[in-house]
């Protein structure tokens, strides 16, 4: 007896209605309990921290916890160790607060930089996206509380999500949506998986059973439960039937499961499989330890380190930054984001902090009796108070900004989006700053030649229209409740930039591939970039962007070097690089390998990410990045063949600092999976020639034909051109081909390819 039948045997004695009830919650924050059977499951929002709701509504005010960055500043660390203690640290609050299950962590690809939910999600690659949420999965389940990753699948837009179809070919599906999700159910095994509102070519995610049965649990072997985002069924029935175990909130409608039933529309094994999968959840996290307290300052403190390790440091003209806090130096801060920080995102995952830093009195606090500080707000974050409809508070506050900047040596100028600007439920329309603060970066640039920007901003934002103004640019994202400590260390040495980019930033939006097609109209977006999305898109075409997928600068400097190649199966090989600090600080460099394939023709993209590590260096101190590739690393999806296919060559291992910056490079040779496609009448005289086996045998055919002229002997020209003719319109005198000829050659390369 397996696992499934183990559970369904002991929710046996149950009664129809009992096991219906299962499969849906009590609350919007709890699961049904059943006699002594099964318990009720608490769950709670919680991708970067727990929103424990205080009551039973979906919006109630939630009870304090800690906030850490959210998936973009988490992502953006490249840092598989930091989030798995940041999940179990995340967990041990959840077993305070009474959740069993965390929802989170989401790694929905960033399709576009438009989408209003991209502050919750890593990268646009596949690969960083599995690779941290499969730590922050292991931290949060390390604990035994479980984690629902989310949402199943390409949920990339807020616009219209709960009814837009993703009309996506299976390929892109399984080389760019599906794979981080795959990497995650195979490696760090969660307890439950999240589908998503949308559609999927057409069908709701939360009623396909292609994506929740065949593809999640037989393909992947997926053995946990399957819950629907908030409100996202439209079918009891057929979501059930698919393989979505619990709908979540309640509607009343288990009626609808035991009808069906009972009318032989649902088969009532499928109830008693979701009872049992119910059950099994249970005895899962019944088996995490209880906490009754957590540190509030060690969290703290980790929030703080997150924040630190995820910014990003884009440009430092001059090595403005960081400013020594023993100079003697006057520095203008300026920015209300200085004093009033935007540190976590708008929706569900909102959590309420148990406390907040903000960075003018962390700077402050940390600034030396010589290093003079003065603030100016220099502009309203969301709006200019009623009553100055001509601006005329905006032109004071700037000018307020000015005046401190023109008395500065130095400027920190705190820039950032507004908060309701990126939210979940709607997506942003620009990725421009605000039209007041790109004019301000101007105005004090003009007062002031020293100046350095500190960003924070969930989705990407263009720098082109303003960073020539700035000598220095900090990417801070959003940093939880200790971003003002986090931005004070990095802005004064006393901790290193680290973060690399998780996702283009692009010059203009228009660049971006999604442009011509997001977010879609009449329901349906059509994913009419395919695979070519973020860096695949830009460096494929050589494209200029602002900067590129994997870049971020550093207080010091490194230097590659020793690139060695072992190749340790016949499609498996083990890559290692030596890198070396030659700066005068401590620091940490994330080293990435990217597989690349040179193509007249792209049919793929031109390299792609498949590894990274990340080393943390002493000045001096030299340190080996190591991979492994395997052959799924030089595969693509073949939708003829329904499986993935790696075909024989050469390709080139690059080792970089981002998908620009490459610094080392190896060509190696794979001999391809060694399988051949199946041939048919309708296979053309190329791809039969080409293939191994139809190609020997077609030849030994055109040999044993006296008269003909042999394959090898015609016009190359000629040649190219029949070479896409199906093989049976050959039928006739020119290859002493007839119908009887064509099945038997296509008999015999079966015949042959499955003796293999």
């Amino acid at each position: 007896m397996n696992n499934v039948e183990t559970y369904e045997a002991r929710v046996r004695d149950l009664s129809l209605t009992e096991q219906a009830s299962l499969t849906s919650g009590a609350t919007a924050w709890s699961t049904n309990g059943v006699r002594d059977v099964v318990r009720e499951i608490r769950v709670s929002d919680g991708p970067h921290g727990v929103r424990r709701p205080a009551g039973d509504g979906i919006f109630a005010e939630s009870t304090p916890a800690t906030c850490y960055p959210p998936a973009v500043t988490m992502g953006s660390s490249w840092d598989p160790a930091l989030l798995r203690r940041i999940g179990a640290a995340v967990a041990r609050e959840a077993s305070v607060l009474g959740v069993d299950v965390v929802l989170g962590p989401g790694v929905n690809i960033k399709r576009s930089p438009l989408c209003g939910r991209n502050f919750e999600y890593f990268s646009e690659d596949p690969h960083v996206s599995g690779v941290m949420g499969a730590a922050l999965v292991n931290g949060i389940q390390s604990l035994g509380v479980g984690a629902c990753v989310k949402h199943f699948a390409v949920n990339n837009q807020e616009t219209d999500r709960m009814r837009v179809s993703a009309e996506v070919d299976e390929r892109t599906l399984r080389e760019l949506y599906l794979p981080a999700f795959e990497h995650i159910v195979r490696e760090a095994k969660p307890y439950t998986v999240m589908s998503s509102y949308n559609r999927v070519n057409g069908v709701y995610a939360s009623a396909n059973p292609w994506l929740l049965t065949q593809v999640l649990r037989e393909e992947w072997g997926f053995d946990g439960l399957v819950m629907s985002d908030w409100g996202a069924i439209e079918d009891r029935v057929a979501s059930l039937a698919a393989g979505c175990d619990l709908q979540m909130p309640p509607d009343g409608s288990d009626g609808r499961i035991t009808d069906a039933v009972e009318e032989g529309r649902l088969d009532k094994k499928v109830v008693a499989t979701t009872a049992g999968r119910m059950l099994q959840l249970q005895e899962r996290v019944d088996r995490a330890e209880r906490y009754e307290d957590w540190d509030k300052d060690a969290h703290h403190e980790l929030a703080r380190e997150a924040a630190g390790a995820g910014a990003v440091l884009l440009k430092n003209d001059g090595d403005l930054l960081p400013i020594d806090p023993a100079a003697r130096l006057k520095v203008a801060v300026i920015g209300e984001f200085a004093r009033t920080p935007r540190y976590q995102g708008h929706g569900s995952s909102r959590v309420t902090p148990t406390r907040v830093d903000n960075a003018w009195d962390a700077l402050r606090a940390a600034a030396g009796p010589d290093l003079e500080l003065t603030f100016a707000p220099g502009f309203f974050v969301e709006s200019a108070p009623e009553g100055s409809p001509d601006g005329s508070d905006d032109l004071r506050l700037a000018e307020e900004a000015v005046t401190h900047a023109t008395e500065a040596d130095v400027v920190l100028l705190f820039l950032g989006l507004p908060d309701m600007a990126e939210m979940e439920g709607q997506d942003r329309t620009n990725i421009q700053l605000p039209v007041n603060q790109v004019e301000l970066v101007r105005t004090v640039a003009g007062a002031c030649p020293q100046v350095a920007v500190v960003l924070s901003n969930g989705g990407t934002v263009s720098v082109s229209e303003w960073q020539d103004k700035a000598q220095s640019v900090l990417e801070t994202w959003l940093g939880g409740q200790a971003s003002g400590s986090a931005v004070a260390d990095l802005l004064l040495g006393a901790v290193n930039p680290s973060g690399k980019l998780t996702e283009t930033i692009p010059l203009r939006l228009q660049d971006d591939p999604s442009y011509l097609h997001f977010p879609g109209q009449e329901s349906r977006t059509v994913h009419g970039e395919g695979r070519y999305v973020g860096y695949r898109h830009y460096d494929t075409l050589d494209a200029p962007v602002a900067y590129p997928f994997g870049h971020g600068l550093s207080y010091t400097t490194f230097d590659y070097s020793g690139l060695d190649v072992e190749q340790t199966g016949d499609t498996a090989w083990t890559v290692r690089a030596t890198v070396t600090n030659t700066g005068s600080r401590a620091g940490a460099e994330v080293v990435q390998l990217y597989v690349a394939f040179d193509e007249a023709h792209p049919t793929r993209p031109r390299h792609e990410l498949r590894g990274f590590a990340k080393l943390a260096l002493e000045p001096g101190e030299s340190g080996q990045a190591e991979f492994h590739l395997t052959g799924r690393d030089l595969a693509w999806y073949s939708t003829q063949r329904g499986g993935w296919r790696i075909d024989s060559g050469a390709f080139t291992v690059e080792i970089g600092a981002s998908s620009r910056d490459v610094r080392l490079r190896a060509e190696l040779h794979t001999p391809g999976d060694g399988i051949g496609d199946a041939l048919t009448a309708q296979s053309s005289l190329g791809e039969w020639l080409d293939h191994p086996l139809g190609g020997k045998l077609l030849r030994e055919r055109f040999a044993t034909r006296p008269g003909l002229v042999q394959v090898d002997d015609v016009d190359p020209t000629v040649l190219a051109a029949a070479s896409q003719i199906p093989l049976g319109r050959f039928i006739g005198p020119t290859l002493g081909l007839d119908a009887d000829a064509i099945v038997a050659l296509v008999a015999a390369a079966h015949d042959e390819r499955d003796g293999q």
